[in-house]
This record gives C-alpha cells, structure tokens and sequence, in this order.
C-alpha cells in the first residue's frame, strides 16, 4: 500500500511502557514465554492505559509520536514490537486489529 491509500486507517494497539530497554525487553519476553500482554501491562506499565491491559483503543496515523506512531503502522497484526524508545520512556507494543 502507499502512503496515501494507508493514511485514513486505523489501528487498534496495545502498549506497556516502562523506564528502560532493559525492563522493556524482559517484559517482552514474559509474553514470549506465555504471560498475556494484558497482564504485563497490568503489572508493569507506567501509563495509565496498563490498568486496561494497555488497551490504546483505535487511532490514526499521526495521533501517536512518530517513533510510536511508525511501528503502529507498520507492525502486522498480533506480533509483539522490539522495544521502542521515545521520550516518555520505552514501550512493547502489540497491533490488535485494523481498520
């Protein structure tokens, strides 16, 4: 798809955000190894969507900062991000749905 065709789409995405690479990766393996996203986020994220299990509900291109905003888009549905760095620390991320 271009740029353009992809522009008005949305995603639904989950999220945990923590304060270091470090804490993202274990976290991210935790849900590798079997823990729901869901309880993770719950457990560890520092946003307030953690006590939705990280539940960002739907959102446009541009509504996120743009290191977020890029794997958002980019990543397929159901596979679980690297950790991503922006200013307000490091998250995991996880694309639920588009539309």
């Amino acid at each position: 798809m271009s740029e353009t065709s992809t522009s008005f789409v949305e995603v639904r995405a989950s999220h945990l955000l923590v304060g270091t690479e470090a804490e993202a990766a274990n976290c991210r393996q935790e849900i590798l190894e079997g823990k729901t996203f869901a309880e993770v986020a719950k457990t560890v994220s520092k946003c307030p969507s953690g006590s939705q299990g990280g539940d960002l509900g739907y959102f446009t291109r541009g509504r996120m900062v743009p290191q977020f905003d890029t794997v958002a888009f980019t990543l397929p549905v159901g596979e679980l991000s690297p950790p991503v760095q922006t200013q307000f620390g490091w998250h995991i991320l996880t694309v639920t749905a588009r539309r």
